[in-house]
Order: C-alpha cells, then sequence, then structure tokens
C-alpha cells in the first residue's frame, strides 16, 4: 500500500479495519483545536499512523521535552495493536505515544483527564464514562449514528462545572466502534 500513502481515502490495514482519510487526521487536528503540551486519547489506533500526526502536534521533535504533551492510542484488536504499536517503535515516537491494546471505549480512566479524546471509529451514543474523562475546557471528537458507513462527527466540550455541550460538525463515514460501548459490544 506504500504507493498509495499520499492519497485522501481511508486504507485497508488488515483486520478488517482502515486508515481514517488523510483530511480526517487532518480534521482531528482542527476540530479538536490540539495545541503543544496536551494529553490526547485516540480510542481506536489502528496502524498507528495518526497517533503520530498527533503526537508531531502536541510534541513536536523540534520542541523542548519539558514542553511535550503526550498521545496514548489504544486499539481493542490485539494483532492490529501489536502491529500499531511496532510502527510507532519503528517511527521514533515510543516517547510521545503509548500504543496499547485495550477496549478504550470506556476511556482510560487511570491515564484521565485529558485535553482531547478522539474516536476513529463510529458509536451508537456519546459514552458517558470517555465525557467523564476530558478536562474542563477539554473536547471529545466522536463519530455517532448507524454502524454502516454514515454517522455525524460530534464535537462534546466540557465547560466550567462540568457543563457539556454538543456540536455537529457534520456527515462521515467510518467503522464501527467496538467494545463495551460500541457495536459489538
Amino acid at each position: 500500500m506504500q504507493s498509495y500513502a499520499y492519497i485522501d481515502s481511508p486504507l485497508p490495514i488488515g483486520f478488517g479495519q482502515t486508515t481514517s482519510a488523510l483530511h480526517m487526521t487532518a480534521l482531528f487536528c482542527e476540530y479538536g483545536e490540539m495545541k503543544l503540551g496536551e494529553r490526547v486519547l485516540e480510542v481506536g489506533g489502528g496502524c498507528g499512523y495518526m497517533s503520530c500526526v498527533y503526537a508531531e502536534v502536541v510534541a513536536p521533535t523540534e520542541q523542548s521535552k519539558d514542553a511535550w504533551g503526550h498521545v496514548w492510542s489504544a486499539e481493542l484488536i490485539p494483532g492490529l495493536a501489536e502491529f500499531g504499536k511496532r510502527n510507532v517503535e519503528r517511527s521514533g515516537y515510543a516517547e510521545r505515544v503509548t500504543f496499547f491494546q485495550a477496549d478504550a471505549s470506556v476511556g482510560v480512566k487511570e491515564e484521565s483527564p485529558f485535553d482531547l479524546i478522539i474516536v476513529t471509529s463510529a458509536a451508537p451514543e456519546i459514552p458517558e464514562e470517555l465525557t467523564e474523562q476530558v478536562k474542563v475546557g477539554g473536547i471529545l471528537l466522536i463519530p455517532v449514528g448507524g454502524g454502516e458507513f454514515y454517522q455525524q462527527l460530534m464535537r462534546v466540550r466540557k465547560g466550567v462545572e462540568g457543563t457539556v455541550s454538543h456540536e455537529n460538525l457534520g456527515g462521515v463515514a467510518f467503522v464501527p466502534l467496538r467494545g463495551k460501548h460500541g457495536w459489538d459490544p
């Protein structure tokens, strides 16, 4: 698939999964208002590509390590998680990305709160456990809707005193979320 690396389309990565299109990776950075030094949870790490892109935003190579943020990237499928972890290590991002196998549809409570949580697969609804793990002022980005490749990208923002607002950012097409809060619990 190397010859397709710069095509703006989802690409197969094995295990019945795909990468997100390149424009979606950029939109997640923009819609998540991602900044240097932030703590990011990626739910659905896949092959590790997006994890490394996020690391370049929150912990850029040229910045002092004191200013770095960190990316936690969880992949539910064991073989894909191993593939993603190897890619992150091979690409030189292991110090900035913790890539692991887990059902992160429930979040990663021991590392929370997060400035930004990005879910890269479609959920039937917004999981309360994820919303709870976003810090005040933080954002959760999640495709919500049918598991048949058409959903709405939702931006959930946690305000002062835990108030939560929802904003529909438009139609998207993602693979179905798996795990406790997914289509296949």
